[in-house]
């Protein structure tokens, strides 16, 4: 935590400059990912993000992701609106063009699927489509309402890519953000490991033909591209 503080009391001056210049994407992935590694991870790339406007969509396991993934892909996400109720943390993701959206109000939806739109025409985006974290092992269904905002491209998303990425923990289990774990009491475990947390990036092939003909065939086809990716689940105990 010292390391991460004082990190982040070097590189807040700096931000707000470069904010002030218009330059405010430069540092946040980078600073991302610096305290993933802090954090213990540990990252193996398999294959790379594709080039150009890029909507990536993957597995969600633990906080962790969101820093591997933006100092690897230099993306930016989608998140739970709640995180927007802290102040400092708001003020970091919004550093890195964070866009909130409140899954559980239905009547918003059209907002949110225009936001993300109008996001994916400014830089590569990442969406977590199962909306919350899992056991690592295994996937929840997937979401797709997001995914509207791609199923007619258009001019500003004509070269659009959509492309699954795996996220595969070492320890799953003992990583894994789940049940009512409270999220300081998640980030103090994972703190207080001596070991590293090893995680392997998969990035998959973009989908492409039928799997993009509608939101529901993304997902279903990227869904089923992640799971192939992971390792099996371990058998159940008798």
């Amino acid at each position: 935590m010292g390391a991460i503080l004082c990190v982040f009391a070097c590189v807040v001056p700096f931000q707000l400059l470069l904010t002030a210049c218009g330059l405010r994407r430069a540092i946040p992935p980078h600073f991302l990912g610096v305290v993933g590694w802090l954090c213990g991870l540990r990252i193996r790339c398999i294959g790379r993000p594709a080039h150009g406007k890029l909507l990536l969509l993957a597995n969600h396991v633990s906080w962790l992701d969101i820093l591997a993934l933006a100092g690897v892909s230099r993306s930016a996400f989608v998140a739970h609106g709640g995180l927007a109720g802290h102040r400092l943390l708001k003020w970091l993701c919004d550093q890195n063009d964070t866009l909130f959206i409140a899954r559980e109000r239905r009547g918003t939806i059209a907002g949110q699927v225009a936001q993300l739109r109008a996001a994916l025409a400014r830089r590569r985006m990442t969406v977590f489509p199962e909306g919350t974290t899992g056991d690592g092992r295994g996937l929840l269904p997937f979401k797709s309402a997001l995914l509207s905002s791609v199923e007619r491209a258009g001019d500003d998303l004509d070269d659009l890519t959509v492309q699954p990425v795996a996220l595969v923990y070492e320890d799953a289990e003992g990583i894994a953000w789940l049940g009512d774990e409270p999220g300081a009491d998640n980030v103090r475990r994972i703190l207080c490991r001596t070991r590293p947390v090893r995680l392997t990036i998969r990035f998959l092939d973009p989908l492409a033909h039928e799997a993009l003909h509608s939101r529901k065939a993304m997902a279903e086809a990227a869904r089923a591209a992640i799971a192939a990716a992971l390792p099996p689940a371990p058998p159940r105990p008798l």
